[in-house]
């Protein structure tokens, strides 16, 4: 079989797919142990729903629940209504604690792991400007939601705090309120501007040492709190810095999308765990490669995980906020789910030479279960577009 696929400089070319089902783990191996692993996971929209992107989620939650059974049958934890849910870009506060609620009873039912974002978006942009008192009230209105279900919570940046604060300390003021109301230690979460602009300048500058500063000295203050930190700044060097620099015990939790393999991997001083969108599309891949590594193989999960970086690359391009849309898309051709329709109309987000590189290099690497099913996925895409096959 052949497929003629459009290239970012309007030429078509023909691409042949792979024909072999790739060699992919099964599911239930027992769970990984030398690195805590989770992959933030999308959500499912249900392809019916009379809606708007402006208007309410409307979730197949049957779908967005057998997923998250799908990465937690390869070991994996599912770090719930992060951003690769469409936080703030699709799903509102109402349709995160639905999802939240479901989740930390279905992870109960299975025995799988979950975390989940604790943020403050019932704060609209439309409402702003906030005070600070406004931004704690809402924090602890969504801790106290995913406390209840017994799920780790994961502190997420915040728009509103980003908007109103004066300054590092008030950075220090809000976060040492909620670690110390948190029932149990939580992860803390730097998200940089290249995933959301409105978060420039978060811990109070835009300086990332000086920011780093004080993220540290709020963990430093409050240690027994902070399980760990998950930096997505999309630098490797200067997370490696940070994670030098922790307090005995804080974990490091990589969201770096470029560069997760060096960081799991680690080196003589430490190593990073994970938590990361990429390990979404990427669940059994890395899962395989994780448990390479627990037996002390780091070429061997070297091996496993470095030809997936080159996909990441490309789905996390800039615009990197819109690497949802990728996610999804490898989701509907590996068979996850029976449509491509985001929540938000997110579909949209990317072009057609994006959508035929991503399915080139996820095939390449052999990303899909089913070669077959995700050609001809593919096949139907370009002919809404208007690409002739052969």
């Amino acid at each position: 079989m052949m497929i003629r696929l459009p290239d970012a400089t309007g030429a078509v070319r023909e691409y042949r797919p792979r024909t072999d089902a790739p060699a992919l783990p099964a599911a239930g191996e027992g769970p990984l142990t030398s690195r805590i692993v989770f992959s933030a996971a999308h959500v499912v929209a249900d392809p019916y729903a009379d809606t708007t992107p402006d208007g309410p989620a409307a979730v197949d939650w049957d779908a967005t629940l057998a997923f998250r059974r799908h990465l937690w049958s390869h070991g994996l934890g599912v770090a719930e209504a992060m951003d690769t849910a469409q936080r703030g870009m699709g799903l509102d506060w109402a349709g995160a604690a639905e999802l939240i609620r479901r989740s930390g009873a279905e992870a109960k039912a299975h025995g799988g792991r979950i975390a989940c974002g604790v943020g403050t978006d019932q704060l609209t942009a439309d409402a702003a400007p906030y005070t600070l008192d406004q931004v704690r009230a809402a924090y602890e209105e969504q801790l106290a939601v995913v406390e209840e279900t017994g799920a780790q919570a994961i502190l997420m940046a915040s728009r509103a705090l980003a908007a109103c604060a004066t300054g590092p300390e008030d950075y220090l003021k809000i976060y040492g309120e909620l670690l110390r109301q948190a029932a149990e230690p939580v992860v803390l979460h730097w998200l940089g501007p290249m995933f959301d602009p409105a978060l420039t300048g978060y811990w109070g500058s835009t300086d990332l040492d000086a920011a780093t500063e004080t993220f540290l000295e709020i963990i430093a203050d409050h240690p027994d709190k902070v399980d760990g930190v998950k930096v997505s700044l999309l630098d490797a060097g200067r997370e490696v810095a940070l994670r030098r620099r922790l307090p005995n015990g804080v974990r490091c939790y990589t969201g770096d999308d470029f560069h997760y393999p060096e960081l799991i991997a680690g080196d003589e001083q430490g190593f990073s765990h994970a938590l990361l969108g990429i390990f979404d599309p990427l669940g059994p891949i890395a899962a395989q490669a994780v448990r390479t590594l627990d037996t002390g193989d780091t070429a061997g999960f070297r091996a496993r995980l470095d030809p997936t970086v080159e996909l990441s690359r490309h789905l996390f391009q800039s615009p990197t906020r819109y690497y949802k849309t990728g996610v999804v898309f490898l989701a509907w051709l590996a068979g996850h789910q029976e449509h491509f329709t985001m929540v938000g109309g997110l579909q949209s987000a990317r072009s057609l030479p994006h959508f035929a590189r991503a399915y080139e290099l996820a095939d390449g690497i052999g990303l899909f279960p089913d070669p077959a099913l995700a050609a001809g996925r593919m096949k139907s895409l370009l002919a809404v577009y208007g690409v002739e096959q052969p």
